[in-house]
């Protein structure tokens, strides 16, 4: 019988988990289709908890306020809609450019793996530059993420480099200065949002003008 009261009280405790955790993807779903929509003012915590099927109580019991939804959407995973806090290094899809060892498909993984990330952060991130403008948090926040960015994107070139030679006139700081440019979450947008391209059309284009611009 006490055997029965513990698995009992074990699947209890595993479907308040599930439930957890799907309350908290659902927040996340709807604070980010908001704050792209409304920007930072205009996505109260109320708004988000409404669209989220939620009341406000929850928002705050969750989260504390919508300052740390805008931080936790940051690093929501595009796979599994939920936050992933493993350094981007130590990524499986970023381990896979990294051990490629030819230099045009090495290219055109990392433009996979760059739209994919994009497609999740890049509104978020603009969302946050605006926010920086009234939270001086944000501001500091803003400053280190592009500092990451810079970091992340050094690493790639110099992967890619360790595979072969970059065409003539191009050393590893104009490389990454390319690269850089290329991944901003700016020219994302620019294409997907406001040209109407897909996520998939962004990849090739990047993969396309990364091997045109690096490569011999």
């Amino acid at each position: 019988m006490t055997k029965l009261k513990s698995t009992k009280r074990e699947y209890d405790s595993t479907r308040r988990q599930a439930q957890a955790i799907e309350t908290r993807r659902h927040i996340l779903d709807a604070a980010h289709k908001l704050f792209t929509e409304r920007g930072y003012a205009g996505a109260t915590a109320e708004a988000i908890a409404a669209e989220a099927g939620v009341s406000a109580q929850t928002i705050y019991a969750i989260f504390k306020n919508k300052k740390r939804i805008l931080v936790s959407l940051m690093n929501v995973s595009p796979a599994t809609g939920m936050e992933d806090h493993t350094p981007m290094s130590e990524r499986a899809n970023v381990q896979a450019v990294a051990q490629e060892r030819d230099q045009r498909r090495q290219l055109q993984m990392f433009a996979q793996v760059v739209a994919s990330n994009l497609s999740q952060v890049a509104g978020v991130f603009e969302v946050m530059v605006e926010a920086a403008k009234i939270e001086p948090d944000f501001e500091r926040m803003v400053q280190k993420l592009h500092k990451q960015r810079l970091e992340h994107m050094t690493l790639a070139v110099q992967q890619i480099a360790a595979n072969g030679p970059f065409r003539e006139n191009m050393d590893e700081a104009r490389a990454r200065d390319t690269v850089w440019t290329l991944t901003s979450g700016e020219v994302f947008l620019l294409l997907t949002r406001d040209r109407g391209w897909t996520k998939e059309q962004y990849a090739d284009w990047l993969a396309d003008m990364l091997i045109r611009a690096l490569l011999p």
